[in-house]
């Protein structure tokens, strides 16, 4: 009961702020934003303190490896963090925007309106700089914001959302709109999920353990989790482009969600391009894992099991398979894509026009990286993730996607006949 009195006292007052942020000025969301920017920046030093104690006890519980990449911060990655709130700020206040305006024959204007979603809650694995992106872009959006990161980031999240609340305080703003749960109990997700009348939304980002324990929310959820991507290199491609957009989308950041995790190649060029491709991947401590058609070009490839297809690497491993055809290359990326982000490389205009429309992807690219699929890339300013759910929203979720919007009707005494 204890637990739960302290999850619902949080959510209280998210609930009890949400009002003031939707009806927070521009300017005023604005110089929080930029006072928060400058506390990053001045607080460098502190936020790697913090999360050094994190790194120790992800080190002491033996995680290596893509865990303890994405979990840590830098003077660089901070400087990002902090770059990212100012791109926010500079970016147009969505709440009021008129997505759509017209005027019916009997004099009515109608009006969709853009407004804030209210109280959404973020509940977040292993990434601190998405305390900071999260809570940012939520209340320039004019919500509330509840966050809940996990155990392995907690002290550099809480001193994160410790900056946030002392900028919205700064800045005349309740420090409640963006509220940290630091108790790090499992159970707390199990409370968040039944409080319909205190959450709005719940945005996920994480692993198979909190798709499951989420299920059966009756809060709405718009999922953030797999990111299996995957680049087709068409018979038509450019193979030295090919090599590049290959190499980069496998070999940037192997940990995100946006990194390739499996290579398609046309049989008809994977003599030409198999070799060299993997000579590189070798050079950059890549793990390869093939079909057998892929083996009699690369040997020293590991053999890929029917696991390996629908495998979240996040990791210096790749698989490729070798294709006939588009048609085979578009079937094998529907059925074993996560549909977050998938790329073809060619110079085929008519093969690319085919993937573009049936690659049923949240992001489908042409001739460049999956590594692009990014808020800051899409000039969002920053994201809460990646969402490869069909409703509300698709893609990177910026500012636009985190509010809904209301019809405003303006007459001049019409009446219905």
């Amino acid at each position: 009961m204890a637990l739960e009195s302290e999850v619902i006292g949080a959510l209280t007052r998210a609930r009890a702020a949400a009002p003031r942020m939707a009806l927070a000025t521009t300017a005023e969301k604005n110089s929080a934003l930029k006072n928060l920017a400058g506390a990053i920046r001045a607080s460098a030093a502190k936020i790697i303190a913090a999360n050094r104690k994190d790194l120790k006890r992800a080190s002491d519980d033996g995680r290596t490896g893509a865990f303890v990449e994405r979990l840590t911060l830098n003077s660089a990655r901070i400087e990002a963090m902090a770059h990212s709130v100012e791109e926010v700020a500079a970016l147009p206040d969505p709440v009021g925007g008129v997505i759509e305006r017209s005027t019916r024959p009997n004099g009515l204007e109608i009006s969709k309106v853009r407004v804030p979603l209210g109280v959404i809650a973020m509940i977040y694995e292993s990434r601190p700089n998405v305390t900071i992106d999260a809570g940012a872009l939520c209340f320039k959006a004019g919500n509330a914001a509840v966050l809940r990161g996990g155990k392995e980031a907690l002290e550099t999240n809480a001193f994160l959302a410790n900056l946030i609340a002392a900028a919205l305080k700064d800045g005349g703003l309740n420090p409640d709109a963006v509220t940290f749960i630091s108790n790090v109990d499992r159970e707390v997700i199990q409370i968040m999920k039944q409080q319909v009348e205190l959450i709005d939304l719940i945005i996920p980002r994480g692993g198979k353990a909190l798709k499951e324990a989420l299920k059966g929310s009756p809060v709405p959820i718009l999922p953030h989790f797999d990111g299996l991507c995957h680049t087709y290199v068409d018979r038509a491609a450019d193979l030295k482009m090919a090599m590049e957009i290959c190499v980069n989308a496998k070999c940037s950041r192997p940990s995100v969600c946006n990194s390739m995790e499996t290579l398609v190649v046309h049989r008809e060029i994977a003599e030409k391009f198999l070799p060299a491709f993997a000579a590189r991947m070798k050079a950059a401590g890549v793990e390869l894992r093939g079909d057998e058609r892929t083996r009699k070009i690369v040997p020293e490839a590991c053999a890929a099991s029917d696991e390996d297809w629908d495998t979240e690497y996040l990791d210096l491993i790749l698989s490729i398979k070798v294709v006939d055809s588009l048609d085979e290359a578009i079937a094998f990326i529907e059925r074993h894509s996560s549909h977050l982000a998938d790329a073809i490389v060619t110079a085929d205009a008519e093969a690319a026009r085919r993937f573009e429309r049936e690659v049923d992807s949240a992001t489908v690219y042409v001739n460049a990286s999956t590594r692009f699929t990014d808020g800051f890339e899409f000039g969002f300013g920053a994201e809460t993730g990646i969402s490869t759910n069909r409703l509300h929203a698709r893609g990177p979720m910026g500012l636009n996607e985190l509010t809904t919007y209301k019809y405003v009707i303006a007459g001049n005494g019409q009446v219905r006949g």
